[in-house]
């Protein structure tokens, strides 16, 4: 109740001091944060929704009674005791032995005059005796492999000039934007030329080169494969070690930030591969960590991977569902990346997974689904969508798992986009084939869109489709070695046209001639030879086309947006669609021959009487085609109909060749 005998003029002076107060108190209150474990923050961590406990956990600068150091904290709670080792006690192990918590069982301990850059690693002897050599789970950085220290870093110190691509990313549908991803090893990109060590480019300088070819090619994103710190070149950054922490073969923290904000600066937006599925056996990292089944379920039938030799994150237990949601926050959080590609979901999904009988335990209900796995991703996605909701959750999910994208309010996994591996299967299948018998497989190049509104999808060509004997892209195609380029132009077309956002494998843009190999740059030479510069060209222009047109991509997840012209051509092979945009302007019509025999007189439907103009044509010889001239570049509709449409135009369609019309 206000003060009557107070003026208004006295009142709202006085508010205005209070929050003035208030404000200086919140801004000292943040100068003064602690990351001292508190009990409010084992209380949170101990329920599984501390969201930010890798400020917490870890190593981190900061002041104790005056004095500057690193403070250091380990969940270890079946341990004995833990000691803090590294080069700047010599490695001794009684030297500093940490301070146990309960009720979580955190150690912790504060190292006066410790600076960036010192090695450490956690000793924890286990209630057997047993001694553990241990790195930091939330470190944020780690020593070159083979060392496998972690490095006391202070990543509060990075600066971002990223900010109006951070406003603009929260006020976007995705669903309606375009995204053509570049899937990206760096350590096999590009390598310098003639150099004694490994070559490669750290991140600052793949910064500069990698923006340069994504803007000229006209990429929306790129996906990086193998950022989070693991000791394997060969696993590709796919069994994990430092969580925490972006890998050091290519630099610091603050490197790899300077990474995310030039490619922000330029439009371009940054996702990274996940794994939460699996995590490798590694003596320093997270199995057994505490000489306990800590992070992994301890029944082996749930813990282990047969195959794969790793071990299954316990989604059961809350802290550790608070790593990995706290961890897919980091990334987003701390490095303002824009989405992440969540690796082998359907692992995680079904306790059977690569399983014989007698090696997996049914649920609750006896079936198959790992239900703690189920609630791991309903959190994780709804905390995520509430938070940022600009950022992309996407799921390598293999499988018929119904409600993948769908909201976790009406029992969906809460996903933003899946990859669509069926229709991927199904194009690789077809493409494979020699032409004469692609016409008793022409549903595999049109079952996908029977199923397209089931789910929002990105169909992807991905270094998974390049590898282990699998051929590149280019010797996945039949014929003679010419051939092998055309049809890989009409297989691209048909698939930037299809409904669905899209993303490549590095190399696959100008059609690399071997498998990827993370041990070698790509075969940039290639690129002197006018097959394979002419396929560059044509994969630039049609992303370009995709950029240009909001009918590429408004409508992926709408009836509206795509409609087919011809999909019944069995006996040709040919293949006729339309993109529509929200507004029915600048429609695109694609017509695909899938054969190499030419059709001068092919008529093809259209829906209506305007003129349609030719904007793409993949035979030409600017693109590695037979056609030395352009063509005539406008076809006015005829009143033939045809295809089930009022209107049609004739083209002289070529041998393995695509079109792409304006109207």
């Amino acid at each position: 109740m206000s003060d009557p005998k107070k003026s208004k003029t006295e009142e709202k002076e006085e508010i205005t001091k209070k929050k003035a107060e208030e404000v200086k108190t919140q801004s000292k209150q943040k100068e003064e944060f602690s990351p001292f474990i508190t009990e409010m923050d084992e209380y949170l961590f101990g329920t599984g929704t501390h969201y930010d406990i890798y400020k917490k956990l870890g190593s981190h600068p900061t002041t104790k009674n005056g004095k500057k150091g690193f403070y250091f904290a380990v969940w270890a709670p079946e341990a004995k005791k833990v000691n803090l080792i590294g080069d700047f006690n010599g490695w001794d192990e009684e030297a500093v032995e940490m301070e146990r918590h309960e009720p979580n069982g955190i150690y912790d301990c504060f190292v006066e005059g410790l600076k960036e850059g010192v090695l450490y690693k956690y000793l924890i002897t286990a209630k057997d005796d047993t001694k553990h050599y241990k790195a930091d789970p939330y470190a944020n950085h780690a020593e070159l492999r083979p060392g496998n220290a972690s490095v006391t870093v202070d990543i509060s110190k990075i600066k971002w000039s990223d900010s109006s691509w951070m406003k603009r990313r929260n006020e976007v549908d995705l669903a309606k934007e375009p995204i053509a991803i570049y899937e990206c090893h760096i350590g096999s990109w590009m390598r310098h030329p003639g150099r004694e060590d490994e070559g490669f480019y750290n991140y600052r300088e793949f910064a500069d080169r990698i923006t340069d070819y994504l803007l000229d090619m006209h990429y929306t994103h790129i996906e990086l494969i193998g950022i989070a710190e693991h000791p394997f070149d060969g696993s590709w950054g796919y069994q994990v070690t430092g969580y925490y922490a972006p890998t050091s073969r290519y630099g610091s923290p603050e490197d790899f930030a300077y990474l995310v904000n030039k490619l922000h600066k330029n439009n371009i937006g940054v996702i990274l591969d996940w794994v939460p599925a699996h995590f490798p056996r590694d003596a320093h990292g997270l199995a057994n960590f505490d000489g306990s089944c800590l992070y992994e379920y301890a029944d082996p039938r749930k813990g282990e991977h047969p195959d794969w030799g790793t071990k299954i994150f316990d989604y059961g237990k809350a802290e550790v569902k608070n790593f990995l949601i706290a961890n897919a926050i980091f990334w987003v959080n701390e490095f303002h990346v824009d989405g992440l590609r969540v690796d082998a979901v359907a692992s995680m999904l079904y306790l059977d997974y690569g399983k014989r009988d007698g090696q997996w335990i049914p649920n609750k209900f006896g079936d198959n689904k790992n239900l703690e796995a189920i609630e791991f991703f309903k959190h994780l996605n709804s905390y995520m969508k509430g938070v940022y909701p600009g950022v992309m959750m996407i799921a390598e999910e293999s499988t018929a798992w119904p409600k993948v994208t769908d909201s976790p309010e009406n029992d969906g996994l809460g996903f933003t986009f899946k990859w669509n591996m069926g229709w991927m299967h199904d194009f690789c299948d077809y493409m494979k084939l020699d032409p004469l018998f692609r016409r008793d497989n022409h549903y595999k190049m049109t079952f996908a869109m029977s199923y397209n509104y089931a789910e929002k999808y990105i169909l992807v060509l991905s270094h998974d489709e390049v590898v282990h004997l699998k051929c590149s892209m280019l010797n996945k195609m039949p014929g003679y070695y010419v051939d092998k380029f055309a049809n890989l132009r009409v297989g691209y077309t048909f698939m930037m046209g299809h409904a669905g956002k899209k993303l490549l494998f590095m190399g696959q843009e100008f059609a690399q001639d071997s498998e990827w190999n993370e041990e070698k740059e790509l075969d940039w030479a290639l690129l002197g030879d006018d097959l394979h510069s002419g396929m560059q060209s044509y994969v630039r222009d049609l992303l370009g086309i995709y950029n240009k047109y909001p009918c590429m991509y408004e409508g992926d997840s709408e009836q509206e947006g795509f409609m087919w012209i011809n999909a019944d051509d069995t006996y040709k092979s040919i293949y006729s669609f339309v993109r529509r945009a929200d507004n029915k302007k600048n429609s695109l019509l694609f017509v695909m021959n899938f054969t190499p025999i030419a059709r001068d007189d092919y008529r093809v439907g259209v829906p209506e009487k305007k003129k349609y103009k030719l904007i793409l044509n993949s035979d030409e010889k600017k693109y590695g085609g037979n056609e030395e001239e352009s063509r005539q570049s406008t076809y006015t509709a005829e009143a033939v109909p045809w295809d089930n449409q009022e209107y049609s135009i004739a083209y002289k369609l070529p041998a393995y060749g695509a079109a792409v019309f304006l109207f």
